[in-house]
């Protein structure tokens, strides 16, 4: 059941879904001015060349605030003119809140918040629908680069950019739905039902395409004799099971 949260419980939950995250982290905020607290968890989970996506919504944002975010490889920052809701998540849990990630707000303001656990089979749909409004938003959002970043810093972004788009494709064994039936005993029909009800991608007309979440954990779509199909990490097929 989704939990209630002051604005201090708020912090700390923020803070630990910022540290306990896995491959998904996005963070979003109208407003973004980063305690001492915050910017060390980011940082510390760019070292470990972990995506996260800072989505925010004014543009007179402090300079400094704006070099820090993109002084960090692997961190890819948005903006949407029109956004006002907060909203931050991990893999396995979500924060609706009215907090910013703005450091004046978290101790003087009085916020409220709720977290939702995927975890929790009563907060399943609710963090599923709202996931889908997330994407949403991702997806209508522009990538932001600060102009006056320096020329080495932008060097480095670029090569985490292709870092990240090769992550794919490198030193991962991808498997078809046939290869993954045969690999666990499950029919093909089976295997694609297993991909669909968990979001991972969809069919249309006679094509199957991965959504944003399967592209996240490495699906990726080729092109065949009877129309696109999703190939998948070998990684996977315990969860399969």
């Amino acid at each position: 059941m989704a939990k209630f949260l002051n604005t201090r419980k708020a912090v700390s939950e923020i803070e630990d879904l910022i540290r306990n995250a896995g491959q998904r982290l996005v963070l979003i905020s109208p407003y973004l001015k980063l305690s001492k607290d915050f910017k060390e968890l980011l940082t510390y989970r760019n070292s470990k060349d972990k995506i996260t996506t800072v989505i925010f919504g004014k543009q007179e944002l402090n300079p400094n605030e704006m070099k820090f975010l993109q002084g960090l490889r692997f961190v890819i920052l948005k903006y949407n003119e029109d956004l006002h809701a907060k909203c931050y998540l991990n893999d396995e849990k979500m924060i609706i809140t009215s907090l910013n990630l703005y450091e004046f707000s978290m101790n003087n303001n009085k916020e409220m918040g709720v977290l939702i656990d995927l975890n929790d089979e009563s907060d399943k749909e609710i963090f599923e629908d709202a996931l889908k409004e997330i994407d949403f938003i991702d997806e209508t959002s522009e990538r932001f680069e600060f102009t006056s970043i320096d020329k080495e810093t932008k060097i480095e972004k670029k090569e985490a950019e292709n870092l990240i788009k090769k992550t794919v494709s490198s030193n991962v064994k991808l498997l078809t739905t046939k290869e993954i039936s045969e690999a666990t005993g499950i029919s093909s029909r089976k295997v694609n039902a297993w991909f669909v009800d968990n979001k991972l991608m969809y069919k249309k007309e006679e094509d199957w395409i991965a959504t944003k979440k399967g592209k996240e954990i490495g699906g990726y779509e080729k092109a065949g004799q009877y129309g696109k199909f999703v190939t998948w990490p070998e990684a996977l097929l315990p969860e399969i099971k």
